[in-house]
């Protein structure tokens, strides 16, 4: 009871990872406390949010049409600010609890190529959620920070984070991002093709949710020996009756090939447009991925084959991002150049 007593009157600092698909939110001192899918559910008659994250999520592909489905990020950028508000009050609520005495600090990590009219959507919507003060840090090097990379250094280090809507590929060195590329084309995308794999190929049409559980339960960005496979329900083409068909891994392979290539091409060319004292040090110590999306099977490998350089997939890559932003809270006047403050 004392403690709770304690932490209503003490000033909060969080940090929060707002992506696409999911928004994480670590409160200092406590750690991650908020992981939920960054979905709103709308009821279309008077425009109301009846559902925020899980709940909202469990009734995808469930509801009639009297409820819409919204996700107010798009690519990672804020596609309506009236929703998006909501859903940040929502997340500061859970992390910091209905009552408190003083407005938190709030730090957010953002696609590296948003322009200065999207960051002041995001400052703006933080700050009429109650904030005290916004700080927003660029995507990659709240990564880079996650993973643990030796961005403080004059030395050349390379993160790729793939998430669900945007894939960020950076070079950074002392404190900041030398190139990068934002890409939009990331997690969401996998699924997308997934699901028109399944139409193509397969006869049948799946929804998005099962297009995710394919790629997490058996996907692999190339083909294997001993392909894991599973069953998968949907609604078959031609007679619109439930159906199910069996999926490999390397089924998912065929699937999603076209969307890697594409980000690796991306990589290819932040490479060769980085100075070559900096590109020698990612020669020799590689490329670190984060991100959900950097979970699918074998990703590591592909690249590697296809760039000829060392790359490997970061301990626990989904909370990579948000573990960097909440390390920047401690390190604001270093990295200032960096961050956008309001």
């Amino acid at each position: 009871m004392l403690q709770k007593i304690v932490d209503v009157f003490t000033p909060k600092r969080l940090a929060m990872d707002l992506g696409t698909a999911n928004t994480l939110v670590y409160v200092q001192g406590k750690g991650v406390v908020v992981q939920e899918p960054t979905v709103v559910a709308i009821d279309a008659y008077d425009m109301q949010i009846i559902a925020v994250g899980n709940e909202a999520k469990y009734m995808l592909g469930k509801t009639s049409d009297r409820i819409i489905m919204k996700r107010p990020l798009r690519s990672g950028v804020i596609a309506s600010s009236k929703i998006t508000i909501k859903l940040l009050s929502y997340f500061i609520r859970r992390a910091l609890g209905p009552v408190r005495f003083f407005k938190p600090e709030v730090m957010i990590s953002t696609p590296y190529g948003i322009t200065s009219v999207e960051k002041r959507a995001v400052l703006k919507a933080t700050m009429e959620t109650g904030a005290s003060k916004v700080y927003l840090i660029p995507e990659p090097l709240a990564a880079a920070l996650g993973v643990g990379l030796p961005v403080h250094e004059s030395f050349g280090s390379m993160i790729v984070n793939i998430g669900g809507g945007t894939t960020e590929i950076a070079v950074i060195s002392l404190n900041g991002i030398v190139i990068a590329d934002s890409l939009r084309l990331a997690g969401d995308n996998l699924n997308s093709a997934i699901m028109s794999y399944a139409r193509r190929n397969k006869g049948l049409i799946i929804g998005e949710q099962m297009a995710e559980r394919i790629k997490i339960e058996i996907g692999s960005s190339i083909y294997v020996e001993n392909p894991l496979k599973m069953e998968v329900s949907g609604r078959e083409i031609g007679s619109g009756l439930p159906r199910t068909v069996e999926f490999t891994s390397n089924d998912v392979v065929d699937a999603v090939s076209g969307v890697l290539k594409e980000m690796i091409t991306a990589i290819k060319k932040v490479l060769e447009k980085t100075p070559p004292e900096l590109a020698a040090d990612i020669k020799e110590f590689g490329i670190a991925l984060s991100g959900g999306s950097s979970l699918l099977r074998n990703l590591d490998r592909l690249i590697m084959e296809v760039l000829e350089v060392p790359v490997f997939v970061a301990d626990d890559p989904l909370h990579a991002v948000v573990r960097g932003t909440a390390y920047a809270l401690d390190y604001i006047d270093v990295l200032k150049k960096s961050l956008t403050i309001l």
